[in-house]
């Protein structure tokens, strides 16, 4: 095989915009579970990578995120130092912005680093037992 051949098309960059697509079933709620167990970025301290799960829950009103898009979203965020926080709130606020979903709940469960393993979860709405709690 030769060096210089591709395996995929053009390579794909981070970017900053989500795509969205209509809801297909629009008189229903129903949950949509995303998972991203390989989610990066940097600690704004040190500098050292932060390695974490993210997982993306949401009832859709009119509109879904298209998943290519999320994965190239999520990947812009390898290469910035952000908090945990504020990352785990960032995304949210983008995705609400972007979908305007009934309920959406982010949660980062960030590896350990310093003998610590932190984990941040935000929601839309009124926070509830349901969407605050650490899995069972």
């Amino acid at each position: 095989m030769s060096a210089d051949v591709s395996l995929g098309a053009t390579p794909n960059l981070p970017v900053s915009e989500i795509e969205v697509f209509d809801d297909p079933c629009p008189q229903r709620d129903y949950l949509v579970e995303l998972s991203c167990p390989e989610f990066t970025c940097l600690c704004p301290v040190t500098g050292q990578p932060d390695f974490a799960s993210l997982e993306i829950n949401y009832v859709p009103r009119q509109l879904c995120v298209e998943l290519k898009s999320l994965k190239l979203y999520l990947w812009s965020f390898r290469d910035r130092g952000a908090f945990h926080e504020a990352v785990v709130n960032e995304i949210l606020d983008h995705l609400q912005a972007k979908l305007n979903p009934r309920r959406m709940t982010v949660r980062g469960v960030f590896r350990v680093r310093g003998g610590i393993t932190t984990t941040v979860t935000a929601s839309t709405g009124t926070p509830t037992d349901e969407n605050l709690s650490s899995p069972k």
